[in-house]
């Protein structure tokens, strides 16, 4: 789908209906990360599962200590696979971030 395709559609969308496209899109802009989330005051600032408090720095630690997906999975109900799938993407991408929030609550 090109822009120019989506204009008419775009157009003649609502006013209601145009606010709520322009906050998803700008939602998106804010996390180029789908469903990671970094807040500042929460967790330490650490990258966390979209709307919880679970960093990912905390579901790979569980990993690299041998717990299994199904096992997270059902230790955090709150979190889907695809969650999970998220956080992997995520750890890959940073893994300089990921180890360093590991050492530090290991000393902590």
């Amino acid at each position: 789908m090109t822009l120019q395709n989506l204009e008419p559609q775009l157009l003649a969308l609502t006013p209601n209906e145009k606010a709520q496209a322009i906050q998803i899109l700008v939602q998106s802009l804010s996390s180029p990360w789908r469903g990671i989330e970094k807040t500042p005051n929460v967790c330490g600032g650490d990258a966390c599962i979209v709307r919880t408090r679970i960093p990912v720095w905390v579901l790979v630690n569980a990993r690299n200590l041998g717990i299994s997906e199904a096992q997270l999975l059902k230790d955090y109900p709150t979190l889907s696979a695809t969650d999970l799938a998220n956080a992997w993407v995520y750890a890959i991408a940073y893994p300089e971030e990921i180890a360093l929030a590991i050492k530090e609550n290991e000393i902590n």
